[in-house]
Order: C-alpha cells, then structure tokens, then sequence
C-alpha cells in the first residue's frame, strides 16, 4: 500500500468512523448514565434502541403519520417505558431483594419481553429499511466521501450529546442526578426525591436510546437483533470507563475509528475484532478506562 492510498483510508477511517462513532457514544451515555445513578448495568438498551426504530417504522411506514408526529411519539413512548419499567418493576424488585444482580436479571428480563413483542408483531421477521429523511448524496471532505445523512447523523448526536451535558451540569434536575450518583442517602437527605429521580433518569436515557435508533435506522437493515449493536456500546463505555459520562462519549468515537480503520487497513472480517482488541488494550494499561476513577475494591 503505497503513502497516498494510505492517507485516503486514513481520512475514510476517520469520517466514518465520527459517524457510526456518534451512535455508540449515544448509545454508551444512555447505559453509563443509569450505572453511574443506580450501578445497575442495563443489559436491555439495545432492545429499547430497537424497540423505539420499530415504533417510528410502524408510525411512519405503516400509518403513514407526518415525520412531526412520528418523532415526539417516539421520544415520548421511550421515555415513558423506561420511566415505568423503573417505578413498576425494579422499585418493586428492590424492595423484595437487596441484591443488586436481581436488578440486572430484571433488565435482562426486558429485553427478552421488548424482542419478543417486535416478534410477536411480525414487524421483526422481515429485515426492513427507515426511509432516509435527508438527501444521501455524496460529500468530499478532503479525501473522504460521506453523505448528507452521515453529517447529519454526527451534527445531531453531537448536539443532543451537548444539550445533556448542559441539562446535567447546569439545570437544578441535573444536578440532583449528579448528586444521587455520589451519594443517594445524603441527596435524599437535602430534599431529593429519589424514586421522581431515578424514573427521570431511566426516561432520559430511553430517550437517548430512541435518538440513536432514529439516526441509524436509515443506514442498516432493521431487524428484530439490530440491538446487539449494544456490544458495542458497551465496549465505547469500558473503554471510557465506566463511571465516566465524557469517557463514554470519548469511547464511542474511538471505537467507531478502530473498527473503521480495521476494515480498511486490515480486513472487513477483522471489524468484528476490533472493539475487543480495543478493550484488552485499554484494559491492559489502564483498568478503570480512559477517563475513569480511581479504582475503589468492594466488599461483595
């Protein structure tokens, strides 16, 4: 491979890689936001990801409603079924069992349930294609070729990833967030409602999830397993660390330019490689990821 075709893939690695990248930091925000809260790994984000592509196919293809309608449903309905999957179910699993990993088996609980719902429907046994809302022609930036749907894709998830960091930071229900992921006792104790904080957390981060689906589903073939692209989600929040929000994010685009690079560089076949190879590494140098915490040993 000669410098000038290695500088082309290098800039195609890139661009492509910030686009598929802007989905799974999406993705990872959503799954480190309720860790960081609640320490409960939500092993059904995929599933609501997918759920939520599902319900704006149905709403949009089938019912042919206006993309204005389609969309506050679909942000609206995620919101509220993470909102009450939290205070119907895992409240009351809390109070029957103090053990964390109950909690976890829960959320695997969902994702079997929302899968098996799509399939039910038999929207999931066909694969099936969001019509793309904006033009897919071709853009040269440099070297590298995306299209308007890719920007478009990055700019959103870019703004929506800005607009929560500013909810979290600067708003007083952010900072209650903030101040029930160090300490739930004391901000129970300041006046924080910790059940109205955690409903609005999982609702957030459903929201976030149905955002991903909306951006992506144009790009892939939807199916009843397009979820496990939570895989990687996951790898962007270990490889940022995992009580990290900003490493998520950071996460998300590295692994999006690895497994970019990989295919180019390497071999398509070796894509699949490459978020593990990406958090041995990591894992290797650096235990508690790119922008974790120091790492504290818990009693169990």
């Amino acid at each position: 491979m000669d410098l000038q075709l290695a500088l082309i893939f290098l800039q195609q690695g890139i661009a492509s890689g910030l686009v598929s990248g802007s989905v799974y930091a999406l993705l990872a925000l959503a799954i480190v936001i309720i860790f960081k809260t609640s320490e409960v790994p939500n092993f059904a984000q995929g599933e609501v990801f997918m759920a939520a592509g599902y319900i704006a196919l149905y709403l949009f293809v089938f019912q042919q409603m206006p993309i204005w309608v389609v969309l506050p449903a679909t942000l609206v309905a995620a919101f509220l079924a993470m909102a009450l999957f939290r205070r119907i179910v895992l409240d009351q699993v809390a109070k029957s069992a103090k053990d964390l990993v109950y909690l976890v088996i829960a959320t695997l609980g969902l994702s079997y349930v929302l899968k098996g719902l799509v399939r039910r429907t038999g929207f999931g046994d066909t694969p099936r294609s969001f019509p793309a809302l904006v033009p897919t022609d071709s853009v040269m930036i440099g070297q590298a070729s995306v299209t308007v749907l890719d920007l478009t894709i990055l700019g959103t998830a870019l703004a929506v990833m800005a607009a929560f960091f500013w909810m979290f930071n600067y708003t007083k229900i952010g900072r209650a967030m903030r101040a029930v992921g160090m300490n739930p006792k004391a901000a129970q104790l300041v006046g924080v409602d910790l059940g109205r904080c955690h409903m609005l957390i999982w609702g957030l981060s459903g929201v976030i999830s149905a955002i991903a689906a909306l951006l992506i589903s144009p790009k892939i073939l939807m199916t009843a397993d397009m979820g496990s692209i939570v895989m990687l989600a996951f790898a962007a929040a270990i490889v940022g660390g995992f009580s990290s929000l900003p490493g998520a994010v950071v996460g998300g685009f590295v692994i999006g330019i690895v497994e970019n690079l990989v295919g180019l560089f390497i071999s398509s076949r070796a894509i699949v490689l490459a978020p593990f190879l990406a958090i041995l590494l990591v894992l290797v140098i650096r235990p508690q990821g790119l922008f974790g915490g120091k790492l504290t040993i818990k009693k169990v």
